[in-house]
């Protein structure tokens, strides 16, 4: 780890394509409603990396702070339907926010707004990143925030710091940069202990990372530094850098592009998930599991076996054939995702079969394996 003492220069110089997440207190007036010169110093930036032949995709909050305000609420409400009547009305206020002051430097702009639904199935994940790509191709910076107007738990992101790590793996950017209202990641918590220092340097996969992060969000946003760190992790799987740093920094967006080291950088480590594997890792979500034996777990870490039946001792959640699934080691672990074969109802019968027995208990048989090795991950899952 590097401390303040010891900056190097900025991955961002190098970037060509950025994921870049602006939090609720950056776009907004304390709460009170949409920041119009905020997001207007947002959009200026923007433009210029654009001609520093750069492509940024904006995750920005923002827009239940705006509806609070439109609808005369002080506090942050708890019951999903006002979040997502909250949601419905300020996501216009931020959308026209933001239109109009790309509109003024003669850019354009698009709204996406994703659930984990949307990014969880193939084929809308498939269908999301050409859209996005789509628009960067013609210049268009696309401006996404979760979808809290339909969001429950079951298809719920849950934050923009993950939403921001997932978007990154979605276009396969090269770095995921994180403004918030703090200098970056500490040692310690800052505001309790007067020896915490900036972390300068680490490495995204670092597990000492985690204990460091800590703390909640403000009363208006959500995240605190420990989902940031998270993010980090999870955008490293596909090669991106992280830099986390203070949005009330002047200019930062462009001094980061210009080599400057701000804030926190979070370094990917030198591998690289395939893509489609990059997509059942980022299931936050999974709706069904399988618990495997000592023998098959071995097998699947050590020497990149398929799974097969036989191994399998427990099956929970209902899940389709097709379905990406997680693996259990007996003390419970997840070790491994995959695409199932069967299932939910077919994996209970054959679980403990021998692969021979498959067709005499089904009737039929789809695959020899439960999830071949070509459509399985093994995983150090990112909570």
């Amino acid at each position: 780890m590097t401390l303040e003492d010891g900056r190097k220069p900025s991955v961002i110089a190098a970037a060509r394509r950025l994921v870049v997440k602006v939090g609720s207190s950056l776009v907004t007036d304390e709460g009170r409603g949409i920041d119009h010169a905020a997001v207007a110093r947002w959009v200026e930036q923007i433009t210029a990396l654009h001609g520093l032949g750069k492509e940024v995709i904006l995750v920005s909050s923002g827009a239940i702070a705006e509806g609070m305000k439109r609808l005369g609420w002080n506090k942050r409400p708890n019951e999903i339907p006002e979040l997502q009547a909250a949601a419905a009305v300020g996501q216009m206020g931020l959308a026209q926010a933001y239109e109009s002051a790309f509109s003024a430097r003669g850019r354009h702009c698009a709204q996406i707004l994703l659930t984990h639904a949307d990014l969880a199935n193939r084929r809308r994940y498939l269908n999301a990143r050409s859209a996005l790509l789509t628009l960067l191709a013609h210049g268009v910076v696309p401006v996404i925030n979760e979808n809290d107007t339909v969001v429950t738990d079951e298809i719920k992101v849950g934050d923009n710091d993950t939403l921001g790590a997932l978007v990154t793996n979605l276009v396969e950017a090269d770095a995921f940069i994180i403004l918030t209202d703090q200098s970056g990641l500490y040692s310690a918590d800052p505001r309790k202990d007067s020896n915490a220092a900036l972390m300068t340097h680490v490495q995204a996969d670092d597990p000492a990372l985690v204990a460091m992060a800590g703390g909640a969000g403000s009363a208006i946003g959500k995240g605190g530094m420990l989902t940031k760190v998270l993010a980090a992790r999870r955008a490293a799987q596909s090669g991106a850098h992280t830099v986390i740093a203070s949005g009330r920094e002047p200019d930062v967006l462009l001094r980061l592009a210009a080599g400057e080291s701000i804030g926190s950088q979070l370094s990917a480590g030198s591998g690289k998930l395939a893509a489609r594997k990059q997509w059942m890792v980022d299931h936050l979500q999974i709706g069904g599991r399988v618990g495997v034996d000592a023998g098959a777990a071995r097998r699947l870490r050590e020497g990149g076996a398929s799974l097969l039946p036989v191994g399998v001792v427990d099956v929970s959640g209902e899940f389709e054939r097709g379905d990406v699934i997680a693996v259990l080691d007996p003390q419970g672990q997840e070790i491994a995702r995959g695409l199932s074969n069967y299932a939910s109802a077919e994996a209970r019968l054959i679980r403990r079969a021998p692969t021979a027995q498959i067709e005499a208990i089904l009737g039929f048989i789809e695959e020899p394996e439960l999830i071949h090795r070509d459509n399985m991950v093994l995983t150090q899952l990112v909570p």
